[in-house]
């Protein structure tokens, strides 16, 4: 039903209320609302934001965004969290109305002693609410003047004196006062939406893989030496694939093959053998005390550990002979395997979700528990959109009641309304469709729905290659395409991700047209001298370490809603900025990685902070140079060289003459 003043298209609102709108601690982010009232009499809105103890904040000042629109919004943030709500509260603001008729009436003699009879009788009405210390006297002496005799100028002036107008911002003179339903609001911790993860197979680290010999396995023990080196490069989260013990029948060999030798580690992801199932660890990489070790370790070097949880067997995992009814079976009563057509998963049973729901999320509970209680306090989810929805909303309810702070990733390539959807039930992250964006109308397309109303249910995770996506642009691209795609994860999202062998620029495809990589790391043991690769410059982690020093030092590297990209004259070169309070970050990106390519950025300077002719000042963080740039400049961008410029805004700086340039 709407009220005496419409307030209406509450935004944002998840399922139209039904379901949180989300934000981390701090974060700040837009709400609005239409409001508006019948004839030309002013209204105005104010915010209201509860905690979650239900304890209401000072109201926050809403102004309209755009003249004549009817759209009010307010920038706020939350400092701690929790579940909050809030509401936009609307009135007829006759204080307003009166001005607005006085400053036309008044100076063209129409109805002028009645007008400051009006005024000053409004006035005093409005002084009666307002307390001593907050400007009464102010408002009552101006309806003084108002009364009095003489020049009607003089008179409004007082009526509009900077004391009065502090008064009434402090205690605005309300009527017809209508507020909206509550909407409400899941504050998270910040690592829901910024950090920077590193995927690592801990069987590849420390592994001897010799001809003709049985290969050993790495483990937990020597994947933590490694930690030092991902530490270094700014991660801060180590994902892992599943550790658990892998399944034998119809195990896979190296490249998918269909036939695996007894030296085959078998995929990760064919969870389960007689010797465990989600709740264990494989032998070959140590004890779960060995892994107690390594989260230890990681906490040290303040990494979080994110564990893989793939709900799928192997068919020698102890769920299938205990609990055949979680499996479909076919017309010849086997059981159906995994398939994504074209692609073949003989090893990986799926669950069946429809014949003991509740019994599959207990299960799944307990088996979430067991992994926080060792420390665990993130999970990547393999394929959530294969399973139920309702299915994540029970589980990750159940999560949620007791440990909020616990964080879900959901790797789900899929259709955008499964996405959202798995988002909108308690996902706090999702890969996206970024490693198949690649121009700069794609990019440009997608961030801007991405920062949108988007950022209020779903939060990206920016993996520039997993062990299952390796695309074309990296495979033809060579080191430059590389270092372009890091530039870019790491600065249009505050959360990105790289698989291990990133840095080395691994791009050999299974074939061609595939996005397999060759010998790929999970069907095989895959060790990798890192310290040689040092040695030779074969490796990218200076400028990946270069670019999570920037996130963490910049606020606005931290945040997706404020993004704004900037004209180019050269669709192979993008420019956007960010910005957090005083942090603006503008960066220009070379989306060649084959050819050096200039073009003029104009700088839209007002989302800067400046008028159309100011220029400012910034430091070219990958490189250490300054510049003065103004509405129009100059770039020159080399692969291999320059792939980009990351500038941090300095300070606005006069205008000079002539055009800055890089």
């Amino acid at each position: 039903m709407i009220g005496r003043i419409p307030v209406l298209d509450v935004r944002p609102a998840v399922d139209c209320g039904a379901r949180a709108a989300k934000a981390v601690v701090d974060e700040v982010f837009e709400i609005s609302a239409t409001v508006f009232r019948e004839g030309h009499d002013a209204v105005a809105a104010h915010l209201l934001l509860r905690d979650p103890k239900g304890r209401l904040r000072t109201p926050v000042p809403m102004a309209e965004l755009a003249p004549g629109t009817d759209r009010w919004g307010a920038r706020v943030s939350a400092d701690t969290e929790g579940r909050w709500t809030y509401a936009v509260e609307a009135w007829s603001d006759p204080v307003a109305t009166w001005r607005a008729h006085a400053q036309i009436k008044i100076p063209a003699g129409i109805d002028t002693e009645l007008m400051l009879l009006e005024g000053a009788e409004l006035y005093e009405r409005a002084a009666a609410r307002i307390p001593k210390k907050d400007g009464r006297e102010a408002v009552l002496a101006a309806a003084d003047l108002m009364r009095a005799e003489g020049d009607p100028g003089r008179r409004l002036r007082a009526a509009l004196d900077p004391r009065v107008d502090a008064a009434f911002a402090r205690r605005p003179y309300r009527e017809l006062v209508t507020a909206s339903k509550p909407v409400p609001l899941l504050v998270e911790r910040k690592r829901a939406l910024f950090g920077s993860w590193y995927e690592l197979f801990p069987r590849s680290e420390g592994a001897v893989v010799e001809e003709g010999k049985p290969p050993v396995s790495g483990t937990f023990k020597t994947a933590a030496e490694r930690l030092p080196a991902i530490a270094a490069m700014g991660f801060d989260v180590v994902y892992l694939p599943p550790i658990h013990p892998i399944g034998t029948t119809f195990r896979k060999g190296a490249n998918n093959s269909l036939s695996a030798d007894g030296w085959d580690p078998g995929v990760p992801w064919a969870i389960g053998s007689p010797e465990g199932g989600h709740d264990a660890v494989h032998p070959d990489l140590g004890t779960l005390e060995d892994f107690d070790d390594f989260v230890r370790r990681a906490r040290e070097l303040r990494i979080e550990v994110a564990l893989d949880f793939a709900l799928q067997c192997s068919p020698d995992h102890p769920w299938v002979e205990k609990h055949p009814e979680w499996f479909r079976h076919r017309a010849d009563g086997t059981i159906a395997y995994a398939e994504n057509p074209p692609k073949k998963y003989q090893d990986i049973y799926p669950v069946h979700f429809d014949t003991d729901m509740a019994g599959i999320v207990a299960e799944t509970v307990r088996v979430l528990r067991h992994w926080m209680d060792h420390g665990v306090r993130i999970f990547r989810v393999d394929n959530p959109h294969t399973k139920p929805v309702v299915f994540w909303e029970k589980v990750l309810g159940e999560i949620g009641k007791t440990d909020p702070d616990v964080i879900f990733l959901a790797e789900a390539f899929t259709r955008p309304a499964m996405m959202r959807a798995l988002a909108a039930v308690g996902f706090q992250q999702s890969y996206t469709y970024f490693t198949w964006r690649n121009t700069k109308d794609e990019l440009t397309e997608y961030l801007q729905e991405l920062s949108g109303e988007t950022a209020s249910v779903m939060r990206p995770n920016f993996f520039v290659n997993t062990p299952d996506i390796l695309h074309e642009y990296l495979q033809t691209g060579g080191r430059p395409a590389f270092e372009v795609r890091a530039v870019l994860a790491a600065t249009l999202s505050p959360t990105w991700g790289v698989y291990a062998g990133y840095e080395l620029c691994e791009n050999t495809p299974l074939r061609e047209g595939s996005e397999e990589y060759l010998d790929s790391e999970k069907y095989q043991f895959k060790p990798r001298d890192w310290a040689a690769a040092d040695r030779e410059g074969r490796t990218i982690a200076p400028l990946i370490t270069a670019l999570n020093r920037l996130r963490r030092r910049n606020p606005a590297l931290q945040q997706l809603r404020d993004i704004h990209f900037h004209s180019t004259d050269n669709d192979r070169v993008i420019a956007y900025s960010k910005h957090c309070g005083a942090n603006s970050v503008l960066v220009v990106v070379n989306l060649d990685p084959h050819h050096t390519q200039e073009a003029t950025v104009s700088l839209d300077m007002p989302v800067l902070g400046l008028e159309w002719h100011g220029s400012l000042a910034v430091r070219d963080e990958l490189t250490g140079e300054t510049y003065h740039w103004g509405r129009a400049n100059y770039v020159r961008l080399e692969p291999g060289r320059t792939p980009a410029h990351v500038l941090t805004v300095l300070r606005p700086s006069p205008p000079t003459g002539g055009s800055p340039t890089t």
